[in-house]
């Protein structure tokens, strides 16, 4: 379930907007935002400038990857199982589950913020590119995304 654009944290001038995702994951795996983020920037009126998507959380990421073959995150999701099992005898850090300090070694290895130019009113992204939520627990979770759109 997605609650995006959540209107009580907004904030607007006539340069920024800032707004709020709310996204209810269904544990580990992708979530793609790029509906939710053209959306925003849709709403803020601002036609070129920059949106600056910051996640609040240290075991989920933000990734820009291709959007027409799921093949591709699927094989970015076994590369990471690889590099950082779940479970490893080497982490003591486990106070949440096996899947714990992985998830947070994950989020490191990848990126909480990204910034995506705005032309003409919409996100610049590539024409095989989409925003996702990368959520590296194992289990549900819901997380904040705040877009911060600034005017050129």
């Amino acid at each position: 379930m997605r609650q995006a654009c959540h209107r009580q944290k907004q904030k607007y001038n006539d340069k920024t907007m800032q707004k709020i995702l709310n996204i209810q994951t269904r544990g580990r795996g992708t979530y793609d935002l790029s509906a939710d983020l053209a959306r925003c920037v849709q709403e803020s009126g601002i036609d070129y400038g920059l949106c600056h998507c910051f996640v609040h959380h240290t075991s989920a990421s933000l990734i820009l990857c291709e959007n027409a073959d799921a093949d591709v995150r699927h094989d970015l999701e076994t590369f990471m199982n690889k590099l950082v099992p779940d479970g490893d005898p080497m982490f003591t850090h486990i106070n949440e589950g096996e899947d714990d300090m992985p998830a947070h070694v994950r989020s490191v290895l990848t990126q909480a913020g990204i910034s995506i130019p705005i032309t003409d009113a919409r996100p610049a992204l590539g024409t095989w590119q989409s925003l996702y939520l990368w959520e590296h627990r194992l289990q549900p979770q819901q997380r904040r995304i705040t877009l911060t759109i600034i005017k050129g």
